[in-house]
């Protein structure tokens, strides 16, 4: 199997789109790091490791199926917010953006009867719904608990406990 031209660059776009999400959840974790908030952190990076991951496993399937892989230079991302609260806004958006790149990706797999790529592509069309997910919950929380400072402490706490949950599904993954 090749893949067409359209679907190798589009396919690279998205490589690009995935390093610049871990890019910027690596800012954001950063910055959380400097804001005491040491689970918003952690939540952030190994959300940027997650990033990473899907970066790489497409790349992987470009070279699995004898395209060419273009590795892209990164966006230098924001280095600070104004709350947490839009920290976690930015990230909505930014994960609102993957999906829609990754339904774009699909529709171009049906047109060209890609069905390699199509069905590649089911594994990041449920990542991106339970990614969405996750982050939707999360800014209804910090919406809910507010941004002061004892709020930013219970936010920290949810985010710990997201964290755990996690690393607890990825052992049991295991």
């Amino acid at each position: 199997m090749k893949l067409s031209t359209r679907m190798e660059a589009a396919l690279n776009e998205q490589i690009a789109l995935e390093g610049n999400a871990s890019s910027i959840y690596l800012a954001m974790a950063a910055w959380c790091e400097t804001q005491a908030l040491a689970g918003c952190a952690a939540f952030f990076y190994a959300q940027s490791d997650e990033e990473r991951g899907h970066m790489l496993k497409i790349l992987h399937y470009i070279v699995e199926v004898d395209g060419v892989v273009k590795v892209p230079a990164l966006k230098e991302p924001k280095a600070s917010y104004d709350s947490i609260q839009h920290v976690f806004e930015q990230v909505y958006e930014e994960e609102k953006k993957v999906t829609a790149a990754i339904y774009n990706l699909l529709s171009i797999s049906e047109a060209e009867n890609d069905h390699a790529t199509a069905l590649f592509l089911q594994w990041y069309v449920a990542e991106q719904r339970e990614e969405e997910a996750q982050i939707r919950t999360i800014l209804d929380k910090v919406k809910l608990i507010g941004t002061g400072g004892q709020s930013l402490f219970f936010i920290d706490q949810e985010l710990d406990k997201i964290n755990a949950t996690k690393a607890a599904t990825a052992t049991t993954a295991e």
